[in-house]
């Protein structure tokens, strides 16, 4: 959305939760958020914990201790990011966590609060530290951008009936919480809500290279990363592909942001 949308807001009862115009950092684009990012993060601390108890952590150190360390990397770095655009009040919001599962599927996402959870089967796309500080980087930019508040305020609209998150939680827990793990990219059901916008997208492309060049990672590594992504899009997609859709046009709009993520690299 370029500007909130009014008519989304008449929709509101009087119960509803006061909506919010912010801006995106980077981009500018203005954004429609309806939810208080505290309740947000406090939601994201239990399904991280719930989530934990329910999947096996891997038992290979090395991987782990590599995702550990693009996490340290990256979130020394977005901290960085947020001091530098006016959002120093932010950087205490984010306790960072960093853990790998095992699971074959494709995927990997972070919850706001800097929850953070790689799968293993998507170790062979990213191949390699940079490869998996691409992944990192757009995640974590998907965070800082706010866009799960974005897709989560859009789902209490379309999908639970313009109700206050309080109500949903209250009378449709299921749900909301289904709505919830969509918005951040942990469950994929895209009956739910639609995969990330294009616009969102191409935020997270363009401020995940900035962070991963802070970081030390060379930008550069974002466009092999993508190909190799395309390259296994087919049916069924991987989980990863549902919420972020990989095609030419997306990895040619990365090639226009390099140079500016260039400006920030610093070779570790």
């Amino acid at each position: 959305m370029k500007r909130c949308n009014l008519r989304h807001l008449a929709l509101l009862s009087s119960t509803l939760l006061i909506a919010a115009c912010s801006v995106v950092p980077v981009t500018g684009r203005k954004q429609l958020k309806l939810l208080p990012e505290s309740t947000l993060i406090e939601m994201g601390l239990t399904s991280y914990n719930d989530f934990l108890k329910e999947n096996d952590l891997s038992s290979d150190v090395e991987n782990t201790q590599m995702i550990k360390k693009v996490g340290k990397n990256l979130s020394t770095a977005t901290n960085r990011f947020l001091r530098t655009n006016g959002l120093a009040d932010e950087v205490g919001n984010y306790k960072w966590a960093f853990n790998l599962v095992e699971d074959k599927t494709i995927n990997a996402w972070c919850m706001p609060g800097g929850k953070i959870v790689f799968y293993t089967g998507i170790l062979p796309v990213t191949k390699n530290e940079t490869g998996n500080a691409v992944v990192m980087g757009h995640e974590i930019a998907h965070a800082i951008a706010k866009h799960g508040n974005e897709r989560m305020s859009q789902g209490l609209l379309q999908e639970l009936g313009g109700v206050a998150l309080s109500v949903a939680l209250s009378e449709k827990p299921a749900e909301t919480q289904e709505l919830y793990l969509t918005a951040y990219g942990v469950a994929s059901n895209v009956a739910v809500i639609l995969p990330y916008s294009r616009k969102q997208e191409y935020e997270a492309d363009r401020i995940g290279l900035i962070l991963m060049a802070m970081a030390g990672y060379n930008p550069h590594e974002a466009i092999s990363f993508w190909k190799r992504m395309s390259a296994i899009s087919t049916n069924p997609a991987p989980a990863f592909l549902s919420t972020h859709p990989s095609d030419e046009k997306r990895i040619e709009q990365i090639k226009k942001y390099l140079p500016e993520a260039m400006k920030y690299y610093n070779k570790k």
